[in-house]
């Protein structure tokens, strides 16, 4: 059974089927050929025989051969026979025909009453005689003695020698053959096998072309992989043997060429962003250096160097103010960078939903309060908790909180948040909407990119980090924006094996 499963056992079964129907078909039709001519002899035997007894009944008899036929009953040859038979001619012992069915054979009269016989020798347009090898010397007094040179006539004749007191008298029957269907008998054969052969040959072009079919796909999947398209595969169509079998494996192959692919990729991003990061790490903790020492430096000039008059001492406060705040927004900065160039391990633990999310906005209410924003908090009632590390995820939800808040500063407006359960219950979905002023649809693929950014003072790291933190908790987070409408960030994070205590 394994055996005809397979590509060369079905091959093998189809062509010896085709062969046994081809051969079956060929003698079949040989057979009832072999019947047809030997009932159409027989039947021609009978005729001749029938037709010769005809003829020496005649000999015997004052009746002529028309009377004799009136005679019988039924008569002979019927109308089949008679079609076949076309004359039936008697001669006698000097060669002159004493009877025929054909009239212009017959002895005439003449003046006195004497019959005038036609002589053998003057018949010339007799059809070849068939027996003539039997003849004897008689054969040459036969005009019709030599057959090849009538072969293409579609009639014959046959004499019978018949020996009577008078001497050696001979019966000839003219029989007519049927060329057209002698023909047909012996062209059907050929033209069945021809049609038998055309139909073997469009089944073997239907079986090249189903057995060939996947292979040609295999070839062109080859080369779509050899230009560097992995995503390529091939369908095996539900085939089992060989070559359902070799797309299998070609899809497995290319799947983890794929695989690889992928992994020769995230650890060429690894490597260099561990290089990135280390290198990064150590211009910012240089760069840190000088800050924290300008940092101090103001803080002992504003205590020691204040200027007594109030009009300086408010000019100095407000410049030495404006050098601490960019100061600290440098130091933040840095701390982004690190964050997100350096790895991160997460302490994961079972935390509330809601609690996450009230941790995150107290450090963003009071400047929600100051721009005019107000803030809401939707919880569905079959919230479970969630795994992660607070920490992390407080960076997560501030980061959002404080894009929307910047992208409402210019007239206020409102932030909400959505806690609910995801569509597949595996985790907890988290909708941040606002109604500030979207983001361009040209931007919307880049925001997560590192370093893009569409604020002056902005570095490009902050979704990055955003991203990243989730990705480390198996999450997802997605953006849909409207410009002038708002922007809705869903983050999704993996729910918590067991239900956590509140607080």
């Amino acid at each position: 059974m394994n055996f005809l499963n397979s590509f060369r056992g079905r091959l093998l079964l189809i062509l010896a089927v085709m062969l046994i129907a081809t051969l079956g078909v060929q003698y079949y039709l040989n057979l009832v050929t072999q019947n047809e001519n030997d009932e159409l002899r027989e039947e021609q035997d009978q005729m001749i025989f029938a037709a010769i007894a005809l003829g020496m009944r005649s000999v015997t008899s004052q009746d002529r051969i028309q009377d004799l036929i009136a005679q019988q009953d039924p008569p002979f040859p019927d109308e089949t026979a008679r079609k076949r038979i076309t004359d039936i001619i008697v001669i006698d012992n000097q060669w002159q025909v004493w009877d025929s069915l054909n009239p212009d054979y017959l002895p005439t009269s003449d003046e006195n009453e004497n019959l005038i016989y036609k002589k053998l020798a003057e018949l010339t347009d007799l059809p070849p005689l068939m027996e003539g090898d039997t003849l004897g010397a008689d054969l040459k007094q036969f005009p019709n003695q030599y057959p090849i040179d009538n072969q293409h006539r579609d009639d014959e004749a046959h004499a019978v020698p018949i020996q009577t007191s008078f001497g050696r008298w001979y019966v000839m029957v003219l029989f007519e053959n049927d060329r057209t269907e002698v023909f047909w008998k012996a062209a059907r054969p050929l033209i069945v096998t021809l049609g038998l052969l055309l139909a073997s040959s469009l089944v073997t072009f239907l079986l090249v072309w189903w057995f060939a079919r996947p292979i040609a796909n295999l070839a062109a999947a080859a080369r779509a992989v050899a230009e560097g398209d992995l995503s390529v595969r091939v369908s095996d169509g539900g085939r089992k043997d060989e070559v359902g079998r070799l797309a299998s494996r070609f899809n497995e192959m290319i799947a983890e060429l794929e695989k690889k692919r992928d992994l020769e990729a995230k650890l060429q991003q690894a490597e260099k962003s561990a290089v990135v990061g280390r290198l990064g790490s150590a211009i910012a903790h240089e760069i840190r250096n000088p800050l924290n020492y300008i940092n101090l430096t103001l803080d002992h000039l504003r205590s020691k160097f204040a200027p007594h008059e109030a009009e300086k001492k408010a000019t100095f406060d407000k410049l030495t103010s404006q050098l601490k705040a960019e100061v600290a927004r440098i130091n933040r900065q840095i701390t982004d960078f690190l964050n997100y160039s350096r790895p991160t391990t997460p302490d994961l633990r079972p935390l509330e939903a809601r609690d996450v999310i009230d941790d995150s906005l107290r450090m963003i209410e009071a400047e929600a309060a100051e721009k005019n924003i107000a803030i809401a908090v939707i919880e569905h009632e079959s919230v479970a908790g969630i795994m992660g590390d607070p920490a992390f995820l407080r960076s997560v939800f501030i980061n959002l909180f404080l894009n929307a808040i910047q992208a409402m500063e210019p007239t206020g407006g409102n932030l909400s948040v959505k806690i609910t359960p995801d569509e597949t219950g595996r985790c907890v979905s988290f909708e941040i909407t606002d109604t500030g002023l979207g983001i361009k649809r040209e931007n919307l693929a880049n925001i997560f990119e590192p370093y893009f950014s569409t604020k002056e003072t902005g570095t490009g790291l902050g979704l990055a980090i955003v991203q990243k933190i989730v990705e480390i908790h198996e999450g997802s987070i997605e953006v849909e924006s409207v410009e002038g409408e708002g922007t809705k960030f869903t983050v999704k994070l993996p729910k918590a094996a067991t239900d956590v205590g509140v607080g």
